[in-house]
C-alpha cells in the first residue's frame, strides 16, 4: 500500500508499507487501518495539515472502514486550517452519520476543534454532549479564556464535578494570559496548599511567565516560586529554568540568571537565545556576543531570535562591523532576514552616524519598510542633524503614517523642519496635527507590590 502524505519541509515523501494479503486473516485489516490512521497522524502534524483530511477523503472513497483514531486526527488537521470551521462541520455531519456522535473521545476532540475555530458551535456542542470527561470541560475553560471570557471560564471551573492537573492548569493559565495576577497567584497558593495534586512543570511555566510582567512584586512571587520548587526537591527541567531565566534578567537579575543558566543540563536554543536577549535587553552587548560564541561552539544552531538578540547587542554596543558579520551569517545558517533583523542594522548604522548604509539597506530590503524603520531612520537623522538624508524619505513617510496612530512621527518630521530652518514646513504641519493628529500621552506607571 502506498501512501502519499507531507514530511515536515512540505515536500512529498511516500511511506510505503507492505501488507501481505491473506484471505480471512484479522491481522491484515488491523494493519490496513493502522497504516492509514500512522499517515494521518504524520500529515496532521506537519507543515500541509490538508494532506491529513485528503488521506481522509482517499480512505472513503476506497471503502476502508473508518475508526476512532482517523476521526481524531482529521479533526487535529482542522485546527491548523485556515477558516477550516467549515470543514469541521462536514466532518461532524460526518462522523454522527457513522455513529461516533456518542463516543467522548471522538466528541472531545470535535470539541476542540470548535474552540479552536469558532467558539459559540464549541458551546453548543458542550450543551449537546451525552458525557463529558474532565478532558471536555478543561477543553471549555481554555476556551472560554482565549475568548478574555475569564468568569464564563471560573464559573466552568467551580462546576466541574471532578478536577484534574489540566483543569487547574488551564484555569491558572486562563487568569495569568488575561493579566488576572492576583486571582491566578491565589488559584496557585490554593492548589499547592490543598496537596490534593502537586503542580506540574507546565504550571510554573506559566506561573513564572505571569510573574515576569508585574514589575518587583513579580519578582518576589517568582522568587518564592522558585524556593517552592526546590523545597520539594523538584529537578527542575529546561522549561522551567529558562522561565526563571527569563525572569531574573526581566527585573536585570543576570547573576540570577547566568546561575540558573548554569544548572541546566541539556539547554537547547531557546535556553541561549533568552539568556542572549536578556543580556542584550539590559545593556550587556560584549557579554550577549560571548554567550553567541559559546553556544556556537556547543554545536547548538542560532534561530531567528537569536540573531534578534544578537544584532540588538551590537546596537547596544555600538559594532558596526560585528553587526555586518552576524547580519550575513543568517544566509549562513540558512534564514531568511526578516523586519526585525533589517530595524536592527538601520538602528546601528543610524546611530554611528553611516546614514547612507542605513538608506541604503531601506532601499534595498525586500520587504516593505513600516513605521518603525521610518522612525529610526528619522530619528538618526535627527541626532546627527542630517536633513537632507531625511528629505529624501519625508513624503514617502508622510504617505504611509495614519493621523490616529502615528502622531510621534509627525512630531519628529515638524522637529527636523525646525532643525533645517524651514519654519514654513513646520508650522503648516504642526497646524495638521492640531487638527488631525492625535498624540498619545506619555504614562509611566509604578506597581505598589501588593498583590
Amino acid at each position: 500500500m502506498l501512501i502519499t502524505c507531507l514530511n515536515k519541509s512540505t515536500r512529498l515523501v511516500h511511506s510505503i508499507v507492505t501488507v501481505h494479503y491473506q484471505p480471512r486473516s484479522s491481522w491484515v485489516f488491523c494493519a490496513s487501518l493502522n497504516s492509514w490512521a500512522l499517515a494521518m497522524k504524520k500529515a496532521s502534524s506537519s507543515a500541509s495539515p490538508l494532506q491529513a483530511l485528503h488521506l481522509y477523503s482517499q480512505l472513503q472513497r476506497q471503502y476502508h472502514p473508518v475508526d476512532s483514531f482517523s476521526i481524531l486526527f482529521a479533526l487535529k488537521s482542522c485546527t491548523h486550517v485556515f477558516h477550516g470551521i467549515n470543514i469541521i462541520r462536514h466532518l461532524h455531519a460526518h462522523l454522527f452519520k457513522l455513529g461516533f456522535g456518542a463516543n467522548t473521545y471522538v466528541a472531545t476532540s470535535l470539541l476542540h476543534a470548535y474552540a479552536i475555530q469558532h467558539f459559540h458551535d464549541a458551546r453548543i456542542l458542550f450543551d449537546e454532549m451525552p458525557s463529558r470527561n474532565a478532558v471536555t470541560w478543561n477543553v471549555m475553560i481554555t476556551g472560554f479564556s482565549r475568548q478574555g471570557d475569564v468568569r464564563n471560564a471560573c464559573t466552568f471551573f467551580d462546576d466541574m464535578p471532578l478536577r484534574d492537573l489540566g483543569s487547574w492548569s488551564a484555569m491558572i493559565a486562563g487568569y495569568m494570559n488575561n493579566a488576572c495576577w492576583r486571582e491566578g497567584l491565589a488559584l496557585f497558593r490554593k492548589m499547592a496548599g490543598d496537596n490534593l495534586l502537586k503542580p506540574d512543570q507546565m504550571i510554573l511555566c506559566t506561573v513564572l511567565s505571569g510573574c515576569g510582567l508585574i514589575g518587583s512584586a513579580g519578582l518576589l512571587l517568582g522568587k518564592s516560586v522558585h524556593g517552592f520548587a526546590t523545597k520539594i526537591e523538584w529537578e527542575l527541567n529546561v522549561e522551567v529554568s529558562t522561565c526563571l531565566m527569563d525572569l531574573y534578567l526581566k527585573h536585570g537579575l543576570l547573576s540570577n540568571a547566568f546561575f540558573m543558566f548554569n544548572m541546566v543540563r541539556d539547554c537547547n536554543v531557546v535556553t541561549w537565545t533568552t539568556l542572549i536577549c536578556g543580556a542584550a535587553q539590559n545593556g550587556y552587548g560584549k557579554e550577549a556576543l560571548l554567550i553567541f560564541e559559546k553556544m556556537m561552539k556547543s554545536g547548538e544552531k542560532p534561530n531567528e531570535l537569536t540573531f534578534t538578540g544578537i544584532l540588538t547587542a551590537c546596537v547596544q554596543a555600538g559594532m558596526v562591523e560585528e553587526g555586518r558579520r552576524y547580519f550575513r551569517m543568517l544566509d549562513e545558517f540558512g534564514l531568511r532576514p526578516r523586519i526585525q533583523h533589517y530595524g536592527c542594522m538601520i538602528d546601528l548604522f543610524g546611530k554611528a552616524g553611516l546614514l547612507g548604509d542605513a538608506y541604503e539597506v531601506i532601499s534595498t530590503m525586500p520587504l516593505e519598510p513600516n513605521v518603525v524603520i521610518w522612525s529610526s531612520f528619522l530619528s538618526s537623522c535627527k541626532l546627527h542633524r542630517q536633513f537632507k538624508m531625511a528629505e529624501k524619505v519625508i513624503d514617502q513617510v508622510m504617505r504611509m503614517v495614519q493621523p490616529q496612530n502615528d502622531g510621534g512621527v509627525y512630531s519628529l518630521i515638524s522637529d527636523l523642519y525646525v532643525l533645517n530652518g524651514k519654519w514654513t514646513e513646520a508650522e503648516r504641519l504642526r497646524k495638521y496635527m492640531c487638527n488631525h493628529v492625535r498624540k498619545v500621552r506619555g504614562s509611566s506607571c509604578v506597581t505598589s507590590g501588593v498583590l
